[in-house]
């Protein structure tokens, strides 16, 4: 992708957090990272004027040929997503969180008597890890909720070791912990309320809280009013876990997300992977569907299209609606992956939490297109009933001439496919017929015959003919190119475009001499001086291209010996007239023969 493109594509997003993944033109990830609004980050990289851009990021920029993003609810959910995604890609310009450090998890060690501490990264032993959480200072009050919930110690005692060996501590004293130390409660108390805080910090908030409101209220209904307060508290202090995790949990393992939208114009379906229950990144298309085409039938044809070609399957997929053939897919599925592969519609829970991501990711994709799209038909459409045309316009032309004096005069032909321009499709002309004086009309007049002879003899480059033919001038130009259709038996709807003081096009006129305004239609106004202008940078660009190459004909063509070989010698191996001109004489001999290579010199230093 070029970068106007790229531009475009980032000032289509969101603005909504997320994380945005820079690609190189062979696909490889080479930067990934996150956003609160992601269309103001991402558009950042390819403004024109990147002087705040430090060397790494100017380097990242000029190698980005795509990028792709991921949707999610929160700036925390980005953050650790970013991280998740940086370890499974280890980008090239992300070597500051390679190194696991980024962002800790809570341990909990193994055998009897567990308990919890913080660590940099997972280590390869029996003990069971949770997160990555946000920072150290994060994880350090998750533990501290944890334990403060469910009254574990803290302290550095190691049990059953120092069980009763001494006094409780003073956080005993303070009702933080239950002083396990004195042996009561005992292990079995111990682990359960451990089990607990794992349900805690696996995300299973309300399968935990409903547990212990229903164990709460037992114990009030036997009059333990002090067992029942303690459950009580525990509930509340759950609370300052504070931030939950739908991205990185232990919600799902090697499970593919479905997320499925129907839009105004076009369908939309986005599929995020989770693995060992971090995700490990997105696919999303946006499609044409039938209206009367129901989600369940749209399901089923993707889901066969998407799975039955892929050698690696996972172990669960999740899906937003049912599937007439889910049945038929998992068994097919289970037979070729060697495990078994479930297919799912949760209805509540993490897992519907994650569904709405993916619908959100097909959703933003969807609009984001069709936004686009519906925008530049309603432009068109307009444009079209501006121009009393029978349909909004596909194809159309501009034409422009340049020229300095009686010399160099050119001229260039823009082709807009809708309101995008086609500049494979882009031509350019060198007048042959007028040369002694300019002649702005004849010169169309030449330009447009040209034109029309090379459709008329079936030349594939020139078509097909436009739907609307746009001349860079007033009435005049217009009748021109009437003029030259009607002479070559061709019918076109012609419009000359009409410059205000600051050469904008401000309106179309019509051969007859009809003005249709465009500052009533913003859009319109806006596209047609695009074309306007585009059609003026290709002629000029093509022009000063000719210029130049005419003044280093015209100064060489001067000096005794040098033809139209020693010419292009000369210019081939000195690339300007100027490096000609300061070149040394034993410099030019290496190209020409040396009397020549004297004669050069001499023309270019004659005062001397």
């Amino acid at each position: 992708m070029t970068k106007q493109e790229l531009r475009e594509k980032a000032n289509e997003l969101p603005l909504a957090p997320g994380v945005y993944l820079m690609m190189d033109a062979s696909g490889k990830v080479i930067y990934v990272g996150k956003a609160k609004k992601l269309k103001n980050r991402v558009s950042q990289y390819f403004q024109e004027n990147n002087a705040s851009h430090n060397e790494k990021t100017r380097r990242m920029v000029s190698q980005v040929d795509s990028f792709d993003t991921i949707f999610v609810s929160s700036e925390f959910e980005a953050l650790i997503l970013e991280n998740s995604l940086i370890k499974q890609h280890m980008p090239h310009y992300n070597i500051l969180l390679k190194d696991d450090k980024g962002y800790p998890f809570v341990r909990l060690s193994a055998g009897p008597y567990a308990g919890f501490t913080m660590v940099n990264k997972r280590g390869a032993d029996d003990a069971r890890y949770f997160g990555p959480f946000g920072g150290r200072s994060e994880t350090r009050a998750a533990i501290d909720a944890v334990c403060a919930a469910f009254k574990l110690p803290t302290c550095s005692r190691r049990f059953p070791r120092d069980i009763g060996k001494e006094r409780p501590c003073l956080n005993y004293h303070m009702g933080r912990c239950d002083g396990f130390c004195k042996g009561e409660p005992d292990e079995k108390e111990y682990t359960n309320r451990i089990e607990q805080a794992v349900q805690l910090l696996s995300g299973h908030y309300r399968q935990l809280t409903r547990a212990m409101r229903e164990d709460m209220q037992r114990e009030a209904e036997a009059l333990h009013f002090e067992q029942a307060a303690a459950l009580r508290d525990r509930i509340n202090a759950i609370e300052l876990l504070g931030k939950r995790q739908k991205v990185i949990a232990g919600i799902c393992a090697d499970t593919d997300i479905w997320g499925l939208y129907r839009g105004a114009a076009k369908c939309g379906w986005a599929v995020i992977h989770v693995e060992d229950g971090s995700v490990t990144g997105r696919e999303s298309d946006v499609f044409t569907a039938p209206t009367d085409e129901t989600e369940t039938d749209m399901l089923s044809a993707l889901l066969n299209q998407y799975y039955l070609p892929r050698a690696v399957l996972p172990r669960e997929i999740l899906l937003p609606c049912e599937s007439s053939d889910a049945e038929e897919l998992a068994a097919v599925l289970t037979e070729r992956a060697g495990h078994r592969v479930g297919v799912r519609v949760p209805q509540r829970g993490d897992k519907a939490e994650l569904l709405r991501m993916a619908e959100r990711n097909a959703r933003e994709d969807v609009e984001r297109v069709t936004t686009a799209q519906e925008r530049e038909n309603r432009t068109l459409t307009q444009l079209g009933e501006m121009l009393r045309l029978s349909a909004p316009p596909g194809r159309m032309e501009s034409y422009d001439i340049s020229n300095t004096g009686a010399s160099d005069i050119v001229a260039s032909m823009v082709v807009y496919d809708g309101a995008k321009p086609k500049k494979s499709a882009y031509r350019r002309f060198h007048m042959k017929t007028v040369s002694e004086h300019p002649d702005d009309y004849a010169s169309m007049e030449e330009v447009l015959t040209r034109r029309l002879r090379r459709y008329l003899d079936g030349d594939e480059k020139f078509a097909p003919l436009p739907d609307v033919m746009l001349i860079d001038g007033g009435v005049t130009h217009a009748q021109v190119a009437e003029r030259v259709c009607a002479a070559m038996g061709v019918s076109l709807p012609i419009f000359g475009m009409v410059k205000d003081d600051r050469h904008r096009t401000r309106a179309l006129v019509t051969a007859e001499g009809k003005e249709i305004d465009l500052g009533a239609n913003p859009t319109v106004f806006a596209l047609i001086g695009q074309i306007q202008e585009e059609t003026h940078r290709f002629a000029i660009t093509f022009h000063h291209e000719s210029h130049s190459k005419s003044t280093a004909r015209s100064e060489l063509d001067e000096i005794t010996g040098v033809g139209k070989t020693r010419r292009a010698a000369l210019l081939k191996a000195f690339k300007s007239v100027k490096a000609i001109k300061e070149a040394d004489i034993e410099a030019l001999a290496a190209v020409v023969p040396k009397n020549t290579a004297k004669a050069v010199w001499e023309q270019f230093h004659k005062t001397e």
